[in-house]
């Protein structure tokens, strides 16, 4: 599958879902038609690097509500598990739930990874913006949790700008 698969024209259009939120709401791609979005994909809830994700998109959340952007984490933790992330960490958007992974792998979010010299295949740290008319504006691949909310910010003003 890949995001290679999904190109028309050399315009990468993101691909669909349709995925529960921690409040069991269904979201779609086309439900944020119209408007910026961001996906990010990260590994597990409660973990630190996840925890500092999902910490620094809340912070920022007035931010990108002020450009019209939406902001979506997605892993494949339960819908109860997003449920207690979220309400720990007050985290006001949506976080959904793809335990069989097939959003996470059509958006290139599953690979290969090792930990303590062990492999496995697990979540890729990667974030897509999602322009207005659904095409993937720009992709981060193997972001730093904690720097990379700031870069998505100064990129999509230089988008925006130029459109």
């Amino acid at each position: 599958m890949g995001l290679c698969k999904i190109c028309y024209h050399g315009v990468v259009h993101a691909p669909a879902f349709r995925l529960p939120d921690q409040n069991g709401k269904i979201h779609t791609l086309s439900d944020y038609r119209g408007g910026w979005l961001v996906v990010y994909f990260y590994p597990r809830d409660f973990t630190p690097g996840c925890t500092k994700e999902a910490c620094g998109f809340q912070t920022a959340i007035e931010e990108f509500g002020k450009r019209n952007i939406a902001v979506v984490g997605i892993s494949k933790d339960s819908i109860e598990s997003h449920k207690k992330f979220a309400d720990k960490y007050n985290l006001t958007f949506p976080l959904l739930s793809d335990p069989d992974h097939r959003t996470i792998e059509v958006y290139d979010a599953w690979g290969k990874k090792k930990f303590l010299g062990r492999e496995y295949f697990g979540i890729l740290r990667n974030t897509y913006v999602v322009d207005p008319k659904g095409r993937i504006a720009k992709s981060y691949i193997g972001v730093n949790p904690l720097t990379h909310v700031r870069e998505i910010l100064d990129d999509i003003d230089s988008m925006i700008e130029s459109t």
